[in-house]
């Protein structure tokens, strides 16, 4: 059983950036295909960004496109998420997901999920 725990989150003015992290264990996590979501209040969860299992792909909402960047440490098992130029509408409960095979962008697609990580963007 693959457990997701993320960490990061917090509250940022607008420009400002911060790093997220998901560290995983019980699981191959190489093989892996990690993938970012976040659930703005009151919206439904959507894609963020995702990464191959050995990092050779990396895909991204249009929205952060530029200001985001998803990596991974195959040897820590942790998947990592820099933003940049971080704005309001980024404001969201920010998820961590695992999933077999390759990296998609649909959130049913993915098996494991950890518990969330606040970020908070204040104009």
């Amino acid at each position: 059983q693959v457990q997701l725990v993320e960490s990061g989150g917090g509250l940022v003015q607008a420009g400002g950036s911060l790093r997220l992290s998901c560290a995983a264990s019980g699981g191959t996590f190489s093989r892996s295909a990690m993938g970012w979501f976040r659930q703005p209040p009151g919206k439904e969860r959507e894609f963020v960004a995702a990464i191959s299992g050995y990092g050779v792909s990396t895909y991204y909402a249009d929205s952060v496109k530029g200001r985001f960047t998803i990596s991974r440490d195959n040897a820590k098992n942790t998947v990592y998420l820099q933003m940049n130029s971080l704005k309001p509408e980024d404001t969201a409960a920010y998820y961590c997901a695992a999933r077999y095979y390759s990296a998609t962008y649909y959130k049913t697609d993915y098996n494991y999920w950890g518990q969330g990580t606040q970020v908070t963007v204040s104009s």
